[in-house]
């Protein structure tokens, strides 16, 4: 049989024809990628990748790509991806993790080293969970490597149910534990992100829950610019975090997921932010439900990409394609917001062969490991405060005769854990803890004695007797994520997670008066929590009383390491404690007059950066040297080795007038054995001195300045409280 001969012009119209399928289809031969897509060629740029696949998408599919739930495009090679992921203080929501003390925690640690550290072991098992996800096809929400972690509110009022989300009160604390966290989550490699770390929320977010959904808050400049922005801004430009999420509210008038001034004056003009924007889940539908500054969903939906959000958390994106067709967006605009948010998951390696990426390798063994343990046990330690220790009462012998542990929170798991938090399942409760340090011979028992919420029903008390019979009794006590947290997470609450008041629950106070009624025997409060407990009447009764939060799978280790003297406190309170919710302006109130210790007036509870220790510690010698550094000399002046946090506040011209009372400008966790001295430098600078005017500008105050350097926010409360003298000099600018 004779074959027709083929023309060359046909020859030349088939191969080019065969050329461009071949370059639109995966041909494999055996297990060797003969011909890709263009955008999975790893030789080009990330950004000649993205516009080959974007130039490839029908409107439809660009759309798709723009929810937090991202559906698969089996044509393109695309697999399903879901944008929701959590890892506050490890891998949340989805399995089995390290989980670390709650970020409050992490916070009072005042360490920035320690927290890059925990961060990386974080992001280790956000790869290694990854990496065996993809291998079931588990592509779930919570299952993928774009946290939205960490929080940097500020946690401007104790009331506030998420403020154990956040680092504390301060905008310096806050920005060195952010950027550390965020530098720890994202690695190092030139090329890949481990994991992609988000900002939130941005901005001026921090209660109240129940109105978070259409509150407007209205603040000034100076408060913006001084307080609110600050931790955004270094994560921006110290950190390069790749994502900023958008809050709920309104900041002056504009919903900050669809804001002008907030997305594109100040995150990408102002900061030079590169990365992608996402919306609060649901807070696109709050414009036109709520917000009422929109009438429609299309409306919303043009306002929010308008302005720079790129992915919508929820559903309102799904009438972009309306949106184009009314004439309100671009199609530009469109493919320039989805291949902002495609640079993330090419950066991530999502859309490179297995192997290429070096964090690929990492193993599942990596999942709460021995190594991460010790890391949370660590990081357990250095956040717990220790807030009273009349006469010397702790550390407790391990030999003591009889020990007696009350308390609803002695046995919980809840309390260890805060909220946003994986599972483990070698929790340490701290009766675990307690239990596993006293010697084989101490006669040690334990009763709950009082509900954590309420009045027990049943009359009968045996447990105050035999606690008031033991050597020493052990009181743990607190809230736990039960009774503060997001809204609607927090069931035995009924403010939606916010709290009422900042007292403890009434029970719990009348036992503890019952426990110490007629007993000469010491009394030991143990408090868990995640925002400020005002116990004046109890710090009077109580012997000693250690403050822990929620501190994680080792939490019950590290406070009995510190009850028995294995591990002398150090942990510093991120946060004022106020006396009582009287002492607060209104919680609706985003101006910062009388709020934290920049601008609180009354004296209170507990303050900023307070935290004893078993030791103690001088400092002096004191300069201030031509290049603005600050040097001076700490010893340790006791008989127990121990790491201490020596913190350093100025006081403006104006302090107490137009500028904060007190600034803190810089932090050092430093090891000190008994009788050591060290010479240590704070490496500030000119700039390090100025302050915020009325019009939100960084200026440079003229007069005479003070610089303190101590244990504790360098206040007459922090002396009758026990806290090391600090030193102070003053300085002309």
């Amino acid at each position: 049989m004779k074959t027709k001969p083929i023309s060359l012009s046909k020859v030349l119209l088939f191969s080019t024809v065969l050329a461009v399928n071949c370059s639109f289809a995966q041909v494999k031969t055996g297990n060797k990628n003969v011909q890709k897509f263009k955008w999975e060629n790893t030789s080009l740029s990330n950004q000649e990748r993205i516009d080959a696949l974007v130039k490839e998408m029908t409107l439809e599919e660009k759309v798709s790509q723009m929810l937090d739930i991202s559906p698969p495009i089996a044509r393109l090679g695309i697999p399903e991806y879901n944008w929701w992921n959590e890892a506050l203080h490890g891998v949340a929501r989805n399995g089995r993790a390290t989980v670390f003390p709650q970020a409050i925690g992490l916070g009072a640690t005042f360490d920035d080293n320690l927290i890059q550290r925990v961060a990386n072991a974080i992001s280790d098992e956000a790869r290694a969970k990854y990496n065996e996800a993809i291998k079931i096809d588990n592509r779930s929400r919570y299952a993928g490597l774009t946290f939205w972690s960490p929080n940097v509110n500020i946690f401007r009022d104790p009331r506030w149910g998420r403020g154990q989300e956040t680092y504390g009160e301060d905008p310096y604390l806050t920005s060195r534990i952010g950027v550390a966290f965020v530098k720890g989550l994202q690695g190092n490699d030139p090329k890949y992100m481990k994991a992609a770390a988000c900002a939130k929320h941005y901005a001026v977010h921090s209660g109240p829950e129940e109105s978070r959904h259409e509150f407007n808050a209205v603040v000034s400049k100076k408060d913006l610019f001084e307080t609110y922005l600050p931790a955004f801004k270094a994560l921006v430009q110290e950190a390069n975090v790749e994502g900023v999420m958008g809050a709920y509210n309104r900041t002056l008038g504009e919903a900050c997921s669809g804001s002008p001034y907030l997305l594109q004056e100040i995150l990408r003009k102002d900061w030079g932010f590169k990365g992608y924007i996402v919306s609060d889940c649901g807070a696109i539908q709050d414009f036109h439900q709520f917000h009422k500054i929109t009438k429609t969903p299309e409306e919303s939906a043009a306002l929010a990409l308008i302005n720079g959000t790129n992915i919508n958390c929820g559903n309102v994106y799904k009438v972009l394609k309306n949106a184009l067709n009314q004439g309100l967006i671009t199609q530009e605009l469109i493919d320039t917001r989805l291949k902002e948010s495609l640079t993330t998951r090419f950066k991530l390696g999502m859309f490179d062969p297995i192997g290429m990426n070096p964090y690929d390798n990492i193993k599942a063994t990596v999942v709460d490991s021995e190594a991460h343990r010790k890391l949370a046990l660590e990081a357990a330690q250095k956040s717990i405060v220790l807030l009273k220790n009349s006469n010397n009462v702790l550390p407790i012998k391990k030999d003591t005769r009889t020990v007696y542990v009350v308390g609803p929170n002695a046995s919980s798991e809840e309390v260890l854990l805060g909220n946003y938090y994986g599972v483990t399942s070698s929790t340490q409760t701290i009766l675990d803890g307690i239990v596993g340090k006293v010697s084989a011979g101490t006669s040690i028992n334990y009763k709950s004695g009082v509900l954590p919420f309420a009045k027990n029903n049943n009359p009968i008390d045996w447990s105050t007797g035999e606690a008031k019979s033991a050597d020493v009794c052990i009181a743990v006590m607190g809230i736990s994520g039960l009774f503060e947290g997001e809204e609607g997470e927090a069931i035995a609450s009924d403010t939606k997670g916010d709290k009422k008041t900042l007292s403890l629950p009434q029970n719990q106070i009348d036992y503890l008066k019952k426990l110490k009624k007629g007993s000469k025997k010491p009394l030991v409060l143990v408090l868990t929590g995640g925002s400020p407990i005002a116990i004046p009447e109890i710090h009077d009764i109580a012997d000693a009383i250690l403050f822990v939060w929620y501190p994680g799978e080792e939490g019950g280790n590290a406070v009995a390491d510190v009850l028995f003297g294995d591990v002398a406190p150090s942990g510093k309170l991120p946060i004022t404690f106020p006396k009582s919710e009287n002492q607060l302006p209104a919680f609706d109130d985003y101006n910062m007059a009388g709020r934290t210790y920049k601008y609180m007036t009354q004296e209170p509870l507990y303050p900023f950066g307070f935290g004893l220790s078993y030791t103690s510690f001088e400092y002096k010698n004191l300069k201030i040297n031509k290049d603005y550094s600050v040097t001076a000399e700490i010893t340790n002046t006791g008989k127990i080795d121990s790491e201490e946090v020596i913190q350093l506040y100025i006081s403006s011209p104006l302090a107490g007038k137009e500028d904060p009372i007190y600034d803190l400008k810089s932090f050092k966790r430093e090891f000190l054995k008994a009788g050591e001295t060290k010479q240590l430098t704070f490496d500030l600078n000119k700039i390090s001195f100025n302050q915020i005017d009325k019009d939100g500008k960084s200026i440079t105050r003229k007069g005479i300045y003070t610089v303190y350097l101590g244990s504790s926010l360098p206040s007459q409360r922090s002396l009758d409280l026990g806290a090391t003298t600090y030193s102070k000099i003053n300085f002309k600018l």
